[in-house]
């Protein structure tokens, strides 16, 4: 016996209405990423008084961010050669009125979690085109930096390191734009002693939502100058900063312990940043779970006890790290170490869980980007290997990485070889270089013999 067409439809209304609903959720979505905006006309003939350049067309990787949680397709991405570039641009926007709601975003690395970079149907800044301009280091009693906004804290680094010198508090990755962790905060391990990085600026230049250009600091345009640092880019655009430098180190010793009871492990912490000889640099974590840890660690750390260090077992507990690191100089070597271990007597962590590591400066401070370089290797598990021999390993041309016989890739592990390569290109010491060779030379051998390699974790934690 046939339902009567109106039964039908009762009986799978619930179906069909949750069908709707899905077919309108992707046809908003489509038209979001996808549809064509309206690019307001004053922008095109904008773009012939500009050193730099709008982009039109190739504009969808302004879309996306580190968050990887909204994805916000702009009408225009701009690629500014001069701080004028951005002024205009701005003041173009704001004479257009909020009728548009044509918005502008400052993008540098892309790093943001939220989609504060991206602008939906407005004008994504790509910062990073200012990078090129030249960084300027001033020696003398009262050391500085003036560095544009769109420069990775890496090559202030490296540019500051030839006079000897560096700024005091950075982040934990150094692969960000100037202009984009000013406009947060800039928080690491050194902030206990010299404050976040907002706390160590002396001027910058902005571009308010105007369109207008002003220098200020403490003593001029103080309003402005506090309220772009750490307003999340909603005060302001920062295309230029002048940030206080220091003396350099030239070496870092590098201690990680552990503890078992939370309330030891943040008192020692409250220890470390209140006492004086203490370390430069201090951070806490929480590890949960971890199998091999201390295991792991040994890539990087050498135990203080390697009997009882192998004895340790992770596996199914709750643990809270102390990361903590000493700089010095190589003549000044046993001074350091002496306050090094008078700080390590007073405090109580898992004496078994000691591990430490010396290592240059910069490797230290460029620690996650090397450890991400290095954990791209993993990309090999995507490889297919044969049972032949390799005939080059490491040349300065990428492609030569991947050129033995019988090897078979896919795009996506030649992409990852091509990350990968980049730490030819910047890595610091030759140390650094031998652990990616071994690395490599480890995971074509478990291929080799049929052994299954790990899965590929990348991590920003330091």
């Amino acid at each position: 016996m046939r339902y009567p067409p109106t039964n039908f439809l009762r009986k799978n209304m619930f179906f069909i209405r949750g069908f709707m609903i899905l077919f309108l959720c992707c046809v908003t979505i489509k038209v979001n990423l996808c549809s064509p905006s309206i690019i307001p006309c004053s922008l095109k003939t904008l773009s012939l008084d500009l050193d730099g350049h709008f982009d039109f067309k190739e504009v969808y990787h302004a879309a996306k961010d580190f968050g990887n949680r909204f994805q916000f397709l702009p009408s225009a991405v701009l690629h500014p050669k001069s701080v004028s570039d951005i002024a205009n641009t701005i003041k173009r926007v704001f004479q257009l009125g909020p009728h548009l709601e044509l918005t502008v975003a400052a993008r540098g690395h892309g790093h943001s979690l939220h989609g504060q970079s991206q602008a939906h149907r407005g004008v994504v800044i790509n910062m990073e085109s200012l990078k090129d301009q030249k960084i300027h280091v001033k020696s003398g009693k009262f050391p500085y930096v003036d560095v544009y906004g769109g420069e990775l804290w890496i090559n202030v680094l490296r540019e500051s390191l030839k006079h000897g010198l560096s700024p005091k508090s950075w982040t934990d990755y150094l692969h960000l734009t100037v202009g984009g962790t000013l406009s947060n905060a800039g928080i690491s391990g050194q902030a206990f002693k010299h404050g976040p990085q907002i706390s160590n600026v002396r001027q910058l230049e902005v571009v308010t939502g105007k369109g207008e250009v002003f220098n200020c600091s403490e003593k001029r345009n103080s309003d402005l100058f506090h309220s772009v640092l750490g307003g999340l880019g909603q005060f302001g655009i920062i295309t230029r900063a002048r940030i206080s430098l220091e003396p350099a180190p030239k070496m870092v010793k590098w201690i990680r312990v552990l503890y078992s009871d939370f309330n030891t492990f943040s008192r020692d912490q409250e220890l470390l940043i209140s006492a004086k000889n203490t370390f430069d640099y201090v951070e806490g974590l929480v590890i949960i779970n971890r199998t091999g840890l201390l295991n792991n660690w040994r890539t990087s750390f050498n135990p203080q006890d390697p009997a009882q260090a192998s004895k340790f077992k992770s596996d199914g507990k709750t643990l809270f790290c102390l990361e903590m690191a000493k700089y010095f100089n190589v003549e000044k070597k046993d001074v350091a170490h002496k306050e090094i271990e008078n700080v390590l007597s007073q405090l109580r962590y898992i004496s078994s869980t000691l591990f430490s590591s010396e290592v240059p400066y910069i490797e230290f401070l460029d620690r996650v980007h090397i450890s991400e370089i290095l954990a791209s290797v993993a990309c090999i598990s995507q490889i297919y290997w044969s049972k032949c021999s390799w005939t080059v390993l490491a040349e300065t041309s990428k492609r030569k990485i991947l050129r033995y016989s019988g090897m078979y890739y896919s795009s996506n592990a030649l992409k990852q070889f091509t990350r990968v390569h980049s730490l030819f290109t910047y890595s610091v010491t030759k140390t650094t270089r031998c652990r990616f060779l071994v690395a490599m030379l480890y995971a074509a051998g478990r291929h080799m013999t049929g052994e299954k390699m790990p899965e590929s974790k990348q991590s920003h934690q330091g």
